[in-house]
C-alpha cells in the first residue's frame, strides 16, 4: 500500500481541503473534474454551455413555483453556482 502523503500534516491539509471542497461544491475538485470532463455537454458545447446549464438548474432550484424554497434547495443551488464558477474559472479564464 502506497499513502499519497509524505507526512501526517500534509494529509490532514488535504483532508480539510476536501471538506471544504465539499462545502463549496457538493463533491470535491477532482471528482467534479471527472464529472465535467466525462459530460456530452462539456464534450460537444464546451465549457460555457455546460456553465450555463448548471446555472439554468440553479434557477429552478430556487424558483418558488415549486414551494417555498427550504434550506437544502438554497443550499443545492448555491453549490451548483459555485460549480458553474468553477467550470469558468478552471477551462475559460485560465487559458488566457
Amino acid at each position: 500500500m502506497t499513502l499519497r502523503y509524505e507526512t501526517v500534516s500534509e494529509m490532514i491539509a488535504t483532508n480539510e481541503q476536501e471538506k471544504r471542497q465539499v462545502r463549496m461544491f457538493g463533491c470535491t475538485e477532482a471528482q467534479m473534474r471527472e464529472a465535467v470532463e466525462d459530460s456530452l455537454t462539456f464534450r460537444f458545447s464546451g465549457p460555457a454551455m455546460m456553465a450555463m446549464s448548471i446555472l439554468s438548474d440553479a434557477q429552478e432550484m430556487i424558483n418558488t413555483e415549486y414551494g417555498e424554497v427550504d434550506s437544502m434547495r438554497a443550499e443545492d443551488s448555491r453549490q451548483a453556482i459555485n460549480r458553474a464558477k468553477w467550470i469558468l474559472s478552471t477551462y475559460l479564464m485560465d487559458n488566457k
